[in-house]
């Protein structure tokens, strides 16, 4: 694919042979980031799970600290009496059987669908739209609960889920550019660390075999996992050290 002359002058400060620290990728995102806009910072990790084996794949979400600088357009499938405060806590809009409808009619303008528990029976007739949106809710990815307000909330703060491919990869955005190396580093942190807290039982051997960052448009910088897993403390630390 050819590459425009930002790109090559981007992908002339990185070195593609070395592995950086934490810290060292994260000031190169800033000085690569090659778009007028303001560009969204991405994170690809490779895993050693088998995706074919139902224990072994990863699905969860992470509250990063500092949001992803996107807002977030979330709907909720609520009973009456907890509209108001789905609506206080951020939802554009909520309720049951009128916003099924509205669905139902071909309307999709929301990032993310919340519901309480005793509504998920009634969104058979949206099922098929929603999954092949990718925005049906789900008790694995926090967008199911009782305190559907509390859900609400967490997502428009920036909560991200975080879900396999079939090749074992994981692909998410964790904040933006602007955002600088401090509040990056934070929102990077509780990204692995969540991960890591999802490590399957079973797994034998390198549970993450590469990370990487990257700007929009932008070169990949390729991190030291080691290292970096090493320092984020806790259990996940002590995961990291049979990774």
């Amino acid at each position: 694919m050819a590459r425009g002359k930002k790109y090559k002058a981007a992908a002339e400060k990185v070195d593609a042979t070395r592995f950086y620290a934490l810290d060292e990728a994260l000031k190169l995102i800033g000085e690569t980031s090659v778009t007028k806009f303001d560009g969204s910072v991405e994170i690809h990790m490779n895993l050693g799970i088998d995706p074919s084996q139902a224990e072994e794949q990863l699905r969860s979400t992470v509250a990063l600290p500092n949001g992803t600088g996107k807002k977030v357009k979330v709907i909720a499938f609520v009973s009456d009496d907890q509209v108001k405060a789905a609506l206080e806590a951020g939802a554009s809009e909520a309720g049951s059987e009128t916003l099924i409808a509205k669905i139902e009619g071909g309307w999709m303008d929301f990032d993310v669908a919340v519901a309480s528990p005793e509504m998920m029976k009634g969104l058979g007739k949206i099922a098929r739209q929603l999954g092949q949106a990718g925005k049906m809710p789900n008790p694995k990815s926090g967008t199911v609960s009782p305190n559907v307000a509390a859900a609400v909330m967490e997502v428009v703060k920036g909560q991200v889920e975080f879900r396999n491919d079939k090749l074992g990869n994981l692909h998410n955005v964790v904040g933006k550019v602007s955002f600088g190396d401090e509040k990056l580093m934070a929102n990077v942190k509780a990204y692995l660390k969540a991960v890591m807290e999802k490590k399957p039982s079973g797994i034998k051997g390198s549970f993450v075999k590469s990370i990487t960052l990257a700007s929009t448009m932008g070169p990949g910088i390729k991190v030291d996992v080691q290292g970096t897993l090493s320092s984020l403390g806790g259990r996940a630390q002590s995961l990291s050290e049979r990774v």
